[in-house]
């Protein structure tokens, strides 16, 4: 369910507020895969015109955030399996060098950063918050990744987790787990040992494993 931006920047412009927060909902898995939305429906919830709202609909349509059919229906995305496998080709590469890049910047607060965002992590597997745990989850990786120092594959990879966030939060309400992935806790001891190798291979495994039960 649309929700309005819980801190909107006064300095923004309406169509930025709106653009930045349904962002956020699409890539944390708030919205459903495939959920229709109106440019009035999303004019009502935010407060604006149809003008900013349209704006808004425009970027996010063109970074793959949202699906534009001929008609000019508006929806989240609903992926194949062979677009699932696709994007996980994407983060298979992306990420492990991502991390590999941000291993020589990994200091001891940062380490300690990502453990306890992990352990949130955790406390949503533990309540079933899909939406929740795909939020941490992303929170995990991102925390690391801003220490690569790579704007540009940052940038990239973002869309990628645009395009995956509704998919992701079904598969994670449709799998029930009861124990956070295991791969969090080898990306943390890579980190503290400094092993690169080890580092790219539990990065490579926990952002692909998921999908491979979307795609199956």
């Amino acid at each position: 369910m649309l929700k309005p931006a819980r801190t909107p920047d006064a300095n923004a412009s309406a169509h930025e507020r709106v653009y930045r927060s349904l962002r956020t909902q699409v890539m944390h898995g708030e919205l459903a895969p495939g959920q229709a939305l109106t440019l009035r429906g999303i004019g009502k919830t935010f407060g604006v015109s149809m003008t900013p709202a349209r704006e808004a609909v425009r970027r996010l349509v063109a970074e793959g955030a949202l699906t534009l059919s001929a008609s000019g229906r508006v929806t989240t995305p609903e992926l194949s399996p062979e677009r699932i496998e696709e994007l996980a080709a994407i983060r298979a590469l992306l990420e492990p060098e991502l991390a590999a890049r941000a291993l020589p910047r990994a200091h001891f607060a940062l380490i300690d950063r990502l453990a306890a965002i992990n352990a949130l992590n955790a406390e949503a597997v533990a309540k079933q918050d899909a939406v929740a745990y795909v939020r941490t989850n992303l929170e995990f990786h991102r925390t690391l990744y801003l220490r690569a120092q790579a704007p540009a594959m940052l940038a990239i990879l973002e869309t990628v987790w645009l395009q995956l966030g509704p998919t992701m939060r079904a598969l994670y309400s449709r799998l029930r787990r009861n124990e956070p992935p295991q791969h969090h806790r080898l990306i943390l001891a890579a980190l503290r040992a400094g092993d690169e190798p080890g580092l790219r291979l539990a990065v490579r495994t926990d952002v692909t494993q998921g999908l491979r039960y979307l795609a199956g």
